[in-house]
């Protein structure tokens, strides 16, 4: 996995991808991926991620993710 890892980060420097905009979309993902493991449930969600159930709650505000859809964008 560090490999594909080293190799996406490489492609994304290449293409004059910002960080700030590489950890934005990296948490969206992270962040939707556990909550459609968890069917929505935010508590649980944010236990499988290690961060309090307040801080999932305003990142997927903020980051406008729909809970109650499996995590999908609104």
């Amino acid at each position: 996995m560090k490999e594909e890892l080293e190799t996406l980060v490489s492609q994304m420097i290449e293409r004059g991808i910002l960080l700030d905009e590489a950890l934005t979309e990296f948490k969206k993902r992270f962040i939707r991926r556990a909550l459609e493991r968890a069917r929505g449930n935010q508590s649980r969600a944010a236990k499988e991620l290690g961060i309090h159930r307040n801080t999932l709650s305003r990142m997927v505000d903020e980051y406008k993710l729909d809970h109650r859809s499996n995590g999908r964008a609104r």
